[in-house]
């Protein structure tokens, strides 16, 4: 991300953030309408970022909601977004309570992590991961007392946890 797309994304309003969540919901919708899924979305402003949930009942958006999936649906998401505002979007996408499953799966990386900490080991190394990922790996790490940094450029950027 260039400087400049980050200080735009910084400098997003919440009318302009709502609207890119509008954006996105419109997309998600047709694409909901395409494979023949009912879901609700639900939108929202977190953290100076759009975050759009889809939620349905039973299993209809087990298909979804890797992981994977859910990271190539935001990204294709946040390129539906672009091109109607011209603007980089941040917009975050949690399809079928995505996110915290993959929250609780990061909290076990870390406990891995912090068990090689315990054994002696000076530093952990995690997989790499999107910025997003890295962020809620951040996040954990900080609130259990400990350090951690990012390394390597583009997909091979992960994290590394330490003591401090």
């Amino acid at each position: 991300m260039t400087t400049d797309e980050l200080k735009s994304s910084a400098e997003s309003t919440i009318e302009e953030l709502e609207q890119e969540g509008d954006i996105a919901a419109d997309f998600l919708e047709e694409l909901l309408d395409i494979a023949d899924i009912d879901g609700d979305l639900n939108l929202d402003v977190r953290q100076g970022r759009a975050y759009v949930s889809v939620e349905a009942e039973g299993d209809a958006l087990s298909v979804l909601s890797a992981p994977e999936t859910v990271q190539a649906l935001q990204e294709l998401t946040r390129l539906a977004v672009q091109s109607k505002t011209g603007s980089f979007s941040r917009m975050i996408l949690d399809i079928g309570g995505s996110r915290d499953t993959r929250r609780r799966q990061l909290e076990g990386l870390v406990n891995a992590a912090v068990a090689k900490l315990d054994d002696g080991a000076s530093q952990a190394s995690l997989p790499a991961m999107s910025s997003y990922e890295r962020k809620l790996v951040h996040d954990i790490v900080s609130e259990r007392g400990l350090v951690s940094e990012s390394y390597g450029e583009g997909a091979d950027r992960h994290t590394v946890i330490s003591r401090g």
